[in-house]
């Protein structure tokens, strides 16, 4: 029995792992994954990647070929923007739900999670990158911060699901928005904390298609 919750274990890891390097760009767009490769760089055994390739091709972020193996999903500008479209319309359902549920625990959760997020972005600013993985973290959670009290966990699992999909363009073919971006999310806190939801839904439309803009605009692996 320990046996096999180490074994697990250490397969849980190697697919966390080979997740984030897919996610954070360090296995490119495209890339073949040679299983060989992977096992000498993720000490894993052949059977426990298929397994992990299999399911991260269950999630959208590898591609099967068969009895040809696998490589990483490939990134387009019409993907980008039906992942963004997906994404603005599961947000702003689960915002209007939470800006009605939510109490003084969720608007606590939700300054928390933007001060972080705010923290991060003033590093960003001065021209650090060393914590761009942190500042994408605490992105994810003020976003996540600002739906939790949508009432749904179906809901916010389909939306963390697109919202990691989304992530990958910004830390692949997005750079770094800069005070736009900043304040943005201070106007999502102060819409949130007043449950003035239109206001909301504005800035969240801007923030989104902002986004997308600046990728497109920008030198990025996107194919057509």
């Amino acid at each position: 029995m320990l046996s096999d919750l180490a074994t697990e274990t250490i397969a849980e890891s190697s697919y966390k792992r080979i997740r984030a390097d897919i996610m954070f760009g360090r296995l490119a767009p495209g890339q073949k994954l040679k299983l060989e490769k992977l096992k000498e760089a993720y000490d894993t055994s052949i059977s426990t990647l298929r397994e992990i390739l299999s399911r991260l091709a269950s999630e959208g972020l590898v591609v099967a070929e068969g009895q040809r193996g696998f490589h990483v999903a490939p990134m387009s500008s019409t993907d980008l923007k039906e992942i963004a479209a997906l994404r603005l319309l599961l947000e702003t359902h689960a915002l209007e739900q939470s800006f009605a549920r939510g109490d003084v625990d969720w608007e606590a959760r939700l300054a928390s999670a933007h001060y972080k997020l705010a923290r991060m972005e003033s590093i960003m600013a001065s021209g650090d990158t060393s914590q761009t993985e942190a500042w994408k973290r605490y992105d994810w959670e003020f976003h996540q911060a600002l739906i939790s009290a949508c009432g749904s966990r179906l809901l916010m699992e389909t939306h963390a699901a697109v919202f990691d999909k989304y992530l990958r363009y910004q830390m692949v073919a997005l750079s770094y928005r800069g005070k736009i971006a900043e304040d943005e999310h201070r106007q999502l806190l102060d819409a949130a904390l007043k449950r003035d939801q239109e206001t909301a839904k504005k800035i969240l439309g801007l923030h989104i298609q902002g986004g997308v803009e600046h990728a497109l605009a920008g030198k990025s692996p996107l194919q057509d």
